[in-house]
């Protein structure tokens, strides 16, 4: 256990110097920081999240395995008959047993409808809108720093270490803060201020978003929101349903407290009320209170989230109506959602809470890293079998399955030849996807993802740019990146896009679309303005 927790911890000297007084003075000084680092966490994989993988994909292969059968046998009976021989035993049978002929035909029609009608539809999204905030609240980081200054509510050393936080943090200078937090003396936590920030982001989203896609509120069957940590009574959804005078028989829902991954979640509970209902219509609104993440107190794992968090609003259009297909522009082809909340580690490495003064925060635990590679690890692991070509699951499953059935040669390969690919096959997820939506929580974390799964510059480029222009706006954080791709014009048909966002919880999720047709360069974005200064500003 020992040597495990050892090779989750990284050191790096800092403070160089030289003893100033004393009587060691003259002598060189330094200090030695130790962290947690993401874990290599395709080098051990359970089992049965592969197996768990596998049994989505074959859920349905009884059919594909008894289909081929029965037309073989039916060739081979029908092949030993020659055209004049089938004609006569075919007019033959109907002639002298009609009524039978006709009751096949009957069930077969009878079998085949109700097979038709019982398939799931298909999810369609058809467009998505992306909020942009009015450029005075666009805030560098020099001015965020000296902004927090006025406020009167830090200390210097809260000050320097929000700082630090910003400077490593991978955010640009045009990021997007709510003014109130910076008021002095005063909460800005309250009912007022949120409701004001919640309703700003999503109205303009939503305006945007019917009005790209031409439908009419009242259209809308099924509303899903998710806003983590502000929920007031009535709902944000209920403030939906107000602004807009939505039906009255409108199935809407209102997701709280469930991180950056809710995103994902919400697409998926609008998928199955779409199945369920039939409603034909969801919109799904991602957002975050910036006001209510903000910490105004000392405790330095309170303050992490004060230098991360930004304002952003998603709104997105789904469909299960046969028609809509020619419109789209994805189909939604998988959702995988992992949950480690079992974990009491896992539980409470993101966590809201009061500190010693009784002032309410976002606490980050410093295990989130490492919980968060063991999310991530279950969930690429069932994902896998959806997704990756045949041969990469032939080759990822032989490592898992010698591993599992030999880990005492295994774990000494590993050791004998670290950083060697023979030691565990790492899956070339680039093979099953065009495109990556890696949820933009931080500069470190996009890093170790690109490390452990192999990953290009290229790929992470939508999400690295996405946490330049506008920081971690949480849920909403990877409909800013497919935003980016397609203003750079890059989504093909056919093309696959991989979402990926982790929370609190802790949550891993996953969802993967298809292009159903080429995306041109949309003509309302929040990137047209800036689109075509990146990558090159993100190393400026």
């Amino acid at each position: 256990m020992a040597r495990e927790e050892q090779a989750l911890l990284s050191t790096e000297i800092v403070n160089r110097g030289v003893e100033p007084s004393g009587p060691d003075a003259g002598s060189p000084t330094f200090s030695v920081r130790v962290r947690r680092r993401l874990p290599d966490f395709l080098q051990s994989v359970n089992l049965k999240y592969v197996r768990l993988g596998y049994h989505y994909l074959i859920s349905h292969g009884v059919y594909l395995a008894t289909i081929p059968v029965i037309v073989l046998v039916c060739g081979a009976e029908l092949g030993s008959l020659t055209r004049d021989e089938l004609w006569d035993k075919v007019w033959g049978e109907a002639t002298y047993d009609l009524a039978t002929v006709l009751a096949f035909l009957a069930v077969l029609a009878f079998t085949i409808s109700v097979y038709i009608m019982s398939r799931p539809r298909p999810v369609y999204l058809i467009d998505f809108a992306c909020y942009k905030p009015a450029d005075e609240l666009k805030v560098s980081k020099a001015e965020f720093i000296d902004l927090a200054r006025k406020s009167g509510k830090f200390d210097e050393d809260s000050l320097a270490f929000q700082s630090r936080l910003l400077a490593k943090s991978g955010i640009g200078d045009e990021s997007y803060m709510p003014r109130c937090v910076f008021e002095p003396n005063a909460n800005c936590a309250t009912m007022k201020e949120g409701r004001a920030e919640a309703s700003a982001a999503m109205f303009a989203a939503l305006d945007e978003l019917f009005d790209k896609c031409r439908v009419r509120p009242k259209d809308v069957g099924v509303l899903v929101v998710n806003c983590s940590l502000f929920n007031p009574t009535p709902s944000l959804s209920a403030m939906i349903v107000n602004h807009y005078k939505m039906r009255g028989n409108i199935l809407s829902y209102n997701l709280g407290g469930m991180g950056c991954s809710a995103g994902v979640i919400a697409v998926d509970l609008a998928r199955d009320m779409l199945q369920a209902s039939g409603a034909g219509l969801a919109v799904v609104v991602s957002t975050e209170a910036v006001s209510f993440t903000w910490y105004p107190g000392k405790r330095r794992s309170m303050l992490i989230p004060n230098a991360f968090f930004r304002a952003g609003c998603a709104a997105v259009l789904l469909s299960n109506r046969r028609r809509d297909f020619h419109r789209a522009k994805y189909q939604l082809e998988h959702v995988v959602r992992t949950h480690k909340g079992a974990d009491d580690r896992a539980f409470r490495s993101v966590y809201q809470e009061e500190d010693e003064q009784r002032i309410k925060g976002l606490s980050i635990s410093r295990d989130l890293l490492e919980v968060g590679g063991h999310a991530l690890k279950t969930n690429i692991t069932t994902l896998g079998p959806l997704v990756l070509p045949f041969s990469e699951q032939l080759l990822f499953f032989a490592g898992v399955l010698f591993r599992h059935l030999f880990p005492s040669k295994a774990s000494s390969a590993a050791a004998a030849t670290p950083g060697d690919a023979s030691a565990a096959y790492i899956p070339d997820f680039k093979r099953a996807f065009e495109h990556f939506c890696m949820h933009a929580a931080s500069r470190d974390v996009l890093e170790h993802l690109q490390s452990n799964l192999g990953l290009r510059d290229a790929d992470l480029e939508a999400s690295r740019a996405a946490l330049h222009r506008f920081g971690n706006t949480s849920s909403s954080s990877i409909w800013y990146e497919l935003a980016y791709l397609e203003a750079k014009g890059r989504v093909r048909r056919g093309d696959r896009v991989w979402q990926l966002a982790f929370g609190s919880g802790f949550k891993c999720n996953s969802a993967v679309w298809r292009a159903v047709r080429r995306v041109r360069r949309p003509s309302r974005s929040p990137w047209l303005d800036c689109v075509d200064q990146y990558p090159a500003r993100m190393d400026a």
